[in-house]
């Protein structure tokens, strides 16, 4: 090398050298190198993370011995504001030459042997060559483990938070609902999610299936919190809709005992009220000694069966009225079909008049049965279009 070939030389390794161990410095303030550290790994995580200790055991006496070599080159510059031919040529050496010393490596008795160990020699291109092979290890193995932490993690975490606010609705309602099982699963998902990311993540049905029963556990706790506090609310209210049953049953009765006069009912046509079990379930709730969550479910239910008895009531008293209006509707159709069978001639037909003296007679008969009026309509509707019995 030129003098001013060596002192550019030196100089670009020394800012080699500050930029290694700046990178080196982020490696170990990592976090997830931080946490590896003072992590109890085991299984394929533990021995992906060992060889990228040893990589990074390798480096570091790579490292120190690189910055060695390069201390020497910067101590023999010193010497001598001009360098000589001899502080030259050694500096040379250092610089491009095989420069680094790695000393032998101490191996086990049964691996050794009656010659001496050779030390390896490198260049300091073939140093920084390493180097960065072993750091590239160690970084893509932090990144492996950081990404299955970091697919792991969150799912546990909100897990967790689930489970402890689960826990504290349970005990601020005093509820006995057992949630020990679910705590010792998560806490075993966890374990083995940091001990072992790579080889134990946690199963996602099973997550699933804990996420989902502590939906379900949270969203009955709060239902039955909030029973809890409304049920005064919530009483006079199931009082008011009891007393809209009340009337939509009477409105049924009304309606039945009208329209019997007119139509042939079946007995099971008859209104049945569900005032009396829907009154006796409301004071079964006012002296239930059961939990909330239990409570809460029985009050829902009850709002909810008060709400289709009355549904159902007022839907018997139109079905009922829907007879009558089927009645006339049919009286109206005879009347049309015997204005046709004037207007083809057919009104002396003497079968035709009989099928409309039947479905006259059915229709116009009370209480009238409607399923019999109805064929005789449509027979004598079938006459007069020329089709028969």
């Amino acid at each position: 090398m030129s003098r001013e070939g060596a002192e550019h030389a030196l100089r670009a390794r020394a800012d080699e050298r500050d930029r290694i161990s700046g990178d080196l410095l982020d490696l170990e303030s990592h976090t997830t190198y931080q946490l590896l550290k003072g992590s109890s790994l085991r299984g394929a995580t533990q021995r992906r993370w060992a060889s990228a200790q040893a990589a990074l055991a390798a480096l570091w006496v790579l490292h120190d011995a690189y910055r060695g070599v390069l201390r020497d080159a910067e101590r023999i510059r010193a010497t001598r504001s001009r360098m000589g031919a001899e502080q030259l040529a050694e500096l040379t050496a250092l610089l491009a030459g095989p420069s680094v010393v790695l000393k032998a490596a101490a191996k086990p008795v049964e691996q050794r042997s009656l010659l001496p160990a050779t030390d390896e020699r490198l260049t300091l291109d073939q140093t920084v060559l390493r180097m960065d092979a072993a750091f590239q290890e160690a970084t893509d193995a932090l990144a492996e483990i950081d990404a299955a932490w970091s697919a792991a993690l969150p799912g546990l975490d909100a897990a967790a938070t689930d489970l402890r606010t689960v826990t504290g609705l349970r005990d601020r309602l005093g509820e006995p609902l057992d949630l020990d099982l679910t705590a010792d699963e998560l806490s075993r998902m966890r374990a083995a999610a940091l001990e072992d990311p790579l080889g134990s993540p946690p199963a996602e049905h099973e997550l699933n299936r804990i996420t989902t029963l502590l939906a379900r556990c949270r969203a009955d706790l709060e239902q039955a919190l909030r029973a809890r506090e409304e049920y005064g609310r919530r009483r006079e209210d199931l009082a008011a809709a009891l007393d809209r049953v009340r009337a939509a049953e009477s409105d049924a009765r009304l309606a039945h005992g009208a329209v019997v006069v007119k139509i042939a009912l079946p007995p099971q046509a008859a209104p049945r009220s569900a005032m009396s079990e829907l009154t006796g379930e409301l004071d079964a709730l006012d002296v239930s000694t059961e939990g909330w969550l239990r409570r809460a479910a029985r009050l829902t239910a009850l709002e909810r069966a008060a709400r289709e008895a009355a549904d159902q009531a007022r839907t018997t008293a139109k079905a009922l009225y829907g007879l009558v209006a089927r009645r006339d509707e049919l009286r109206g159709r005879l009347g049309a079909c015997q204005a046709m069978a004037v207007r083809k001639g057919r009104a002396e037909d003497q079968e035709a008049a009989r099928l409309y003296e039947r479905a006259r007679s059915l229709l116009w008969t009370a209480p009238c049965d409607l399923t019999k009026a109805a064929e005789a309509v449509a027979l004598y509707q079938s006459s007069i279009n020329g089709g028969g019995r």
